[in-house]
């Protein structure tokens, strides 16, 4: 395997599959197992997942929630996605943690670096909810600070597109994909990668991202295996 231990960050919304609202089981299903090969692979597997097919917070001020109380419901929203991932991940072997920013000592155990990693070194999955457990921040903001934290190789950024291109390929069908692109390149051109917070993270620190469409059966270990699959984000 090309890479040794990885971050996985899906949207909530992936987990919608062609639903409106909430969780489909076989979407859910698919991506328990693309993990798991990767798993079997060898490879140390992080993930985070939002909250966005159940509950935003950005959203919930348009319904007179006062925004910080919207982000933590957001927080519980990842936690209950987490929760479904988890038990999909086990009901196929694979060994999995739940850590939570909050704590919720009865579902999850509360994050910790080093048990983490630990946790990583011995085969097992671990999930991280909660986002950053602070209101203001996103979920992509949460994968590239526990990537860091875990020391991962890279972050994967699991979307419904297959990479970064010049424009939005669902509104402009001349929008061609970039295969490689620098942090620098990403700035200067204005693309959407992750939010401004999470990106600066990982230039800061050096962490390349990859964005590749994960609905797409085997393109996780394709890209685990050194294709070329999706937009890689580097230096």
């Amino acid at each position: 395997m090309k890479y040794k231990r990885v971050l996985l960050k899906l949207s909530g919304e992936a987990l919608m599959g062609e639903k409106q609202f909430g969780i489909d089981n076989d979407r859910l299903k698919q991506y328990a197992y693309e993990i798991k090969a990767i798993v079997d692979a060898g490879v140390e597997t992080a993930i985070v997942i939002g909250g966005g097919n159940i509950f935003r917070g950005v959203q919930a001020e348009k319904g007179g929630i006062e925004r910080t109380q919207g982000d933590y419901m957001g927080m519980l929203a990842t936690m209950i996605n987490a929760m479904a991932l988890q038990a999909a991940l086990e009901h196929i072997e694979v060994d999995t943690r739940l850590q939570s920013a909050i704590e919720m000592k009865q579902i999850a155990e509360p994050f910790i670096r080093r048990k983490a990693i630990r946790h990583l070194e011995k085969g097992r999955v671990v999930i991280f909810g909660a986002g950053t457990g602070n209101p203001f921040f996103t979920t992509d903001s949460a994968a590239s600070l526990r990537a860091i934290e875990i020391d991962a190789d890279v972050i994967l950024k699991g979307t419904r597109v297959d990479g970064i291109y010049t424009a939005d390929p669902e509104k402009d069908p001349s929008a061609t994909r970039y295969s490689k692109i620098t942090f620098d390149e990403v700035f200067q051109k204005g693309l959407k990668v992750m939010d401004m917070t999470a990106f600066t993270l990982c230039n800061e620190n050096k962490l390349p991202i990859i964005v590749f469409d994960m609905n797409k059966p085997g393109n996780l270990l394709r890209v685990m295996e050194g294709e070329e699959v999706g937009t890689i984000v580097e230096f």
